[in-house]
């Protein structure tokens, strides 16, 4: 199952580009084996200045067609790393070819592409900086498929 990240804003040089770059080369290399991956970084970028809706615009048609969509929410549903890791392989094991995670703006996913989702998760009650929240993803991305693989990476 091929995953993309969508997110608004240019990730630069530095050390989330680093970490993130580094967590998802480990996830394809253990996530392939289990039908996991790769993942497609895509990024969208309001220059106009049309706010959460422009972003969401611009998010939506960014997403794979017919990907299951997951927003990454404050509001989302809090889980588990096993049960993060259970629900990728569910998607694979049902034949879902594609999976889009996506991370808003400043201002969060507008109302409209939200609704489009089907599934909310939240990393805590806390607000993350976005770009905080893809480095985040990936290494959940890497452990979810390190707990599929039964790797000691993941300690439970």
């Amino acid at each position: 199952m091929r995953i993309a990240i969508v997110a608004v804003g240019r990730l630069r040089t530095g050390p989330e580009k680093d970490l993130i770059e580094d967590y998802l080369a480990r996830f394809d290399r253990s996530g392939r084996p289990h039908g996991l991956g790769p993942v497609e970084v895509i990024e969208v970028d309001d220059r106009k200045g049309g706010g959460m809706a422009g972003e969401g615009k611009l998010l939506d048609a960014a997403i794979p067609p017919g990907a299951w969509r997951i927003a990454l929410d404050e509001r989302g549903k809090l889980i588990s790393s096993p049960d993060f890791a259970t629900m990728l392989q569910a998607r694979a094991d049902e034949g879902q070819r594609d999976m889009a995670f996506i991370i808003g703006g400043a201002d969060g996913i507008a109302p409209a592409l939200r609704k489009t989702c089907n599934a909310s998760l939240s990393f805590g009650k806390m607000v993350w900086p976005h770009m905080l929240v893809r480095v985040m993803l990936a290494e959940q991305l890497y452990r979810a498929a390190s707990i599929r693989a039964q790797s000691p990476y993941h300690r439970a």
